[in-house]
């Protein structure tokens, strides 16, 4: 199954293609699990390589369920005891400013994470209330990153444009769709016998709280099957789960770097244009801030045009007053990402025909992790087969 989604798709790294193969195999004991992960597929632009990763998915994984065009009340009479594992192209449909009326499946798709949580709703001619359940893996791929309630219960797939020497098996569905269809039946019947095995099993786990109950489905899966697969599943969870955290706290020092810019605006009367050099003399001399210690010597232009090219802004030449002439940021360049990340400033967006949405830069394979280990949870006893070392 591994050398199979490895030849259709180009995955971020080697961990990424391992925790696919792994999430695809826990699809297959569902009713084993306490939690469902979901598989966030994300990318900054389109021509990624999202979509063939659903078209994999789609014939392999349990019960699969496309969901672009399903609504939602066919989804939550499908999930019961067997649930599908569905599958979400186009996120933005759902999640994005766009949207509309979909607060059922974002409320479906964020509760269908953890065993036991319904979703409850008045139906029937007598108007009762009737839990309907919410249990079920998901994929979910879209451009940007997802809501913050979906990616922290995500492995996440930074899916990024294939490189001129990358090639890609065509998928051919006359040809594909058979291969990938008899590798699904096979895993399903070598875990069916395995689901009681894997319900009680209690793996050691190397992150805490919510990474842990996303990724032991997927170290579950690892520790049945034994040789290399324990030791990889959990180096891939490190990685992964490390690179989000830094994704993560990378955009916590954009946010600030936002309203920091905001307040700069403000306190200048809201110019028109702020040129590039008087920005950053201002944000390196604000004490409280973090930027006169950025990088090596203090931020600087390169360092802010870099921060901010994920929103979409980027500086121009700009004519002032008297003809002088300098690169400047326009202040209406930065509505959109106030609007997006600070609503609390209240600023009004562009149209979007006017400027692009924030994107964020793709998975690559994982940084070094911080110094020092992550928190080890407390050890737990593997019930089911002994694995090789």
């Amino acid at each position: 199954m591994r050398a199979a989604i490895g030849k259709y798709v180009v995955l971020p790294g080697e961990e990424a293609l391992t925790a696919v193969t792994l999430w695809v195999a826990a699809s297959h004991i569902q009713t084993a699990l306490q939690h469902a992960p979901r598989l966030a597929v994300v990318s900054p632009t389109k021509g990624c390589g999202k979509s063939r990763v659903l078209d994999v998915l789609h014939e392999t994984v349990h019960q699969s369920m496309m969901t672009v065009n399903t609504s939602p009340a066919v989804i939550f009479r499908v999930i019961g005891k067997n649930p599908p594992t569905l599958l979400v192209d186009e996120a933005d449909t759902i999640f994005g400013p766009k949207a509309g009326d979909k607060e059922d499946l974002r409320g479906l798709l964020n509760a269908g994470h953890q065993r036991n949580r319904p979703a409850w709703r008045i139906s029937g001619p007598e108007h009762k209330p009737t839990p309907y359940p919410t249990f079920a893996m998901a994929a979910i791929a879209g451009i940007g990153d997802l809501p913050d309630t979906i990616m922290d219960r995500a492995v996440v797939l930074r899916m990024q444009k294939r490189k001129p020497g990358e090639k890609v098996t065509p998928f051919r569905s006359r040809y594909s769709v058979p291969e990938l269809n008899a590798l699904r039946d096979r895993l399903a019947a070598w875990l069916g016998p395995l689901r009681s095995t894997a319900a009680r099993m209690v793996p050691e786990m190397p992150v805490e709280d919510r990474a842990a109950d996303t990724w032991e489905p997927l170290v579950i899966i690892a520790d049945l099957a034994g040789g290399r697969w324990p030791a990889q599943a959990r180096a891939a969870c490190l990685a992964m789960t490390r690179h989000e955290a830094v994704q993560d706290e990378q955009s916590s020092l954009k946010t600030r770097l936002l309203r920091d810019i905001h307040r700069i605006f403000e306190r200048e009367n809201n110019p028109e244009a702020l040129p590039t050099q008087d920005l950053v003399a201002a944000l390196i001399q604000d004490a409280d801030g973090p930027w006169a210690e950025y990088g090596t010597k203090g931020l600087n232009a390169y360092h802010l045009g870099n921060m901010l090219r994920d929103f979409g802004i980027s500086s121009a030449n700009h004519r002032f007053d008297k003809g002088r002439q300098a690169k400047a940021y326009m202040r209406n360049r930065f509505l959109d990402a106030w609007a997006r990340h600070c609503p609390d400033l209240a600023e009004a967006a562009p149209d979007p025909a006017q400027g692009t949405g924030p994107a964020r830069q793709g998975y690559g394979l994982p940084p070094a992790g911080p110094t020092g280990s992550l928190p080890i949870g407390p050890p737990g006893a593997i019930t089911g087969p002994k694995r090789s070392r």
